[in-house]
């Protein structure tokens, strides 16, 4: 009998400080403008602060360890033997374009193995240092996970190279080690090169082929495992990973899956056949296919702007008119995603765009180039919709000073750290949303556009130098990028201040505050309510803030 999952995503979603609810988009090559292999992803963690990731390239010796370290709370989970080689990773990319992503969609509660060894923030990484491409990552981790445990909840991956994209889905089985020697189930699947797939936090592999070994790979037990636990009975053809493993319940849909619907609804004509599904109320609304094929070929810019939604110009959008919204029109919602109110039990919309999220990248991977400069993993420490992404090259072994900051950390600010001087602007934008976010995104347009029209001459230069040369010169622009936005972030968080100080506003000329003829600041503008919030203001207040009409003389 097919039951409901009990829905590890709640608990992260509502209790745990550093567990990852994020979101994920992939874009095949022959569906991009350019030939990219794309794929991104947004850490909404919820309070954590990390780094731009980096393990250098080396050699080790017979019989070094690897220490083990849950990725999202640092326990120490134990060691295991060290690989001979190893490549250099920066960020969730490594020197060879693969790029790895995740979302955790959590599934069924018994299957978390709390005696595993390796949990999925290791996974990736490990997978990064040990493969060439998107295969040899999915063999690397699988096997981890089958030799030593797998940690984690049930998980998502998204495993690309420059070539290929990859779905990977994989859950523990149980602690229970006396019971069965199992120890993980996973199935992966190849994105159709003129396809766009996602995922955010709900499973996504339904049925799938059992022959096409091309395409398709799964662990020997994947189908054994669910009929072992009386959880499928069917034939093998009709099974079904997510219902099986992580059955789509409300929350799967409206609160994850609803984010791939908006992703693919900006791309592919006739969305709405699925928004029941993504509305999650209707149990027999027709399931939401694994990929789609886009209308247009997809940019890197585009997939940017894809992680900057929040539903917008559909039936999910945020309403920024209701009393969410506050005076200044915000398109963001305060966590917990649940509230109760009088015994009913209400939720927020969860978009890809939401405040909690600690960074973000666009991986750009390039086969013909080389892949030294190929790999461009376009990387922000904050919100999408908030950031401008800055370029960073997969061959760079020394990180921007922002984005490895030296005594900054989730509970200590730093003027030099871009987490922090991002989430300062941030945070000063998003209760007065409607009148501060144009600034800001006029700078994060401006930086980004300027990325991306000195990308292809910086890159010409690099292809006509040697190896090392190349490597070190792509270095040197990464981390002057990254550098000179922290700057122009900083310029703004003193800007918006000073132009937008006590809800009233200073004149200006192109950024240089207007003063009068004696030498003091420009007389500020009161924009006071904009009309649709008086209105509302005034239904809920009726009369007590009327102004009395004087009597006729």
């Amino acid at each position: 009998m097919m039951r409901t999952r009990l829905s590890l995503l709640t608990v992260v979603l509502l209790t745990a400080a550093y567990a990852t609810a994020c979101t994920n988009f992939i874009v095949g090559k022959k569906a991009s403008v350019d030939g990219s292999v794309i794929c991104s992803y947004n850490a909404d963690s919820y309070g954590a602060f990390m780094n731009l990731a980096h393990y250098p390239a080396a050699h080790h010796p017979k019989g070094a360890m690897r220490q083990i370290y849950e990725w999202d709370t640092n326990k120490y989970l134990g060691a295991i033997p060290e690989a001979e080689e190893t490549y250099n990773v920066v960020g969730n990319i490594n020197e060879w374009q693969v790029t790895i992503g995740e979302t955790t969609y959590g599934g069924r509660e018994e299957m978390v193995d709390s005696t595993g060894l390796i949990d999925y923030g290791s996974l990736i990484y490990i997978g990064l240092q040990r493969s060439r491409t998107a295969r040899e990552a999915i063999q690397v981790m699988t096997s981890l996970a089958e030799t030593y445990g797998y940690y984690s909840e049930g998980e998502t991956f998204t495993i690309c190279d420059p070539n290929e994209a990859w779905i990977m889905e994989m859950q523990g089985c149980g602690p229970d080690r006396q019971r069965s020697k199992e120890r993980v189930v996973w199935v992966a699947r190849r994105i159709p090169d003129d396809a766009i797939c996602g995922h955010a936090n709900q499973s996504r592999i339904g049925r799938f082929p059992l022959k096409d070994k091309d395409n398709v790979l799964y662990s020997k037990n994947a189908i054994k495992f669910a009929r072992k636990m009386g959880w499928f009975s069917g034939k093998d053809e009709d099974f079904s990973w997510k219902t099986a493993y992580a059955f789509p319940d409300f929350s799967g849909r409206r609160i994850c899956d609803a984010r791939v619907w908006s992703f693919f609804n900006h791309h592919v004509a006739g969305m709405d056949r699925y928004l029941p599904w993504a509305l999650g109320k209707d149990p027999q609304a027709e399931d939401m296919p694994l990929w789609v094929i886009p209308d247009r070929k997809l940019s890197v810019q585009d997939v940017m702007q894809d992680m900057r939604d929040h539903y917008e110009g559909t039936p999910l959008a945020i309403d920024s008119t209701d009393i969410g919204a506050g005076i200044w029109h915000m398109p963001y919602r305060p966590t917990p995603l649940y509230y109760n109110v009088d015994g009913r039990k209400y939720f927020n919309e969860r978009p890809t765009s939401t405040q909690q999220t600690a960074w973000s990248f666009v991986s750009q991977m390039r086969s013909w180039l080389p892949r030294q400069v190929g790999g461009c993993f376009w990387f922000g420490n904050d919100d999408g919709n908030m950031v401008a992404y800055t370029p960073v090259y997969c061959s760079m072994t020394r990180r921007p000073e922002c984005y490895n900051t030296p005594g900054a950390d989730d509970v200590t600010f730093s003027m030099k750290n871009a987490y922090w001087v991002e989430n300062w602007v941030s945070n000063m934008v998003y209760p007065r949303y409607s009148v501060l976010f144009p600034t800001l995104k006029a700078v994060r347009d401006s930086l980004q556009q300027a990325y991306f029209d000195q990308q292809s001459a910086v890159e010409e230069k690099a292809r006509q130098m040697g190896e090392t040369q190349m490597q070190r010169y792509l270095n040197d622009y990464s981390v002057d990028q990254a550098q000179r936005m922290i700057e122009r972030w900083r310029q703004l968080a003193y800007f918006l201040i000073v132009k937008y100080n006590d809800m009233a506003v200073k004149p200006d000329d192109n950024g240089k505050f207007l003063r009068t003829s004696t030498g003091l600041g420009a007389t500020v503008k009161r924009p006071g309510y904009s009309e649709g919030f008086a209105r509302r203001l005034t239904q809920q207040t009726g009369e007590r803030y009327q102004v009395p009409i004087a009597p006729e003389k």
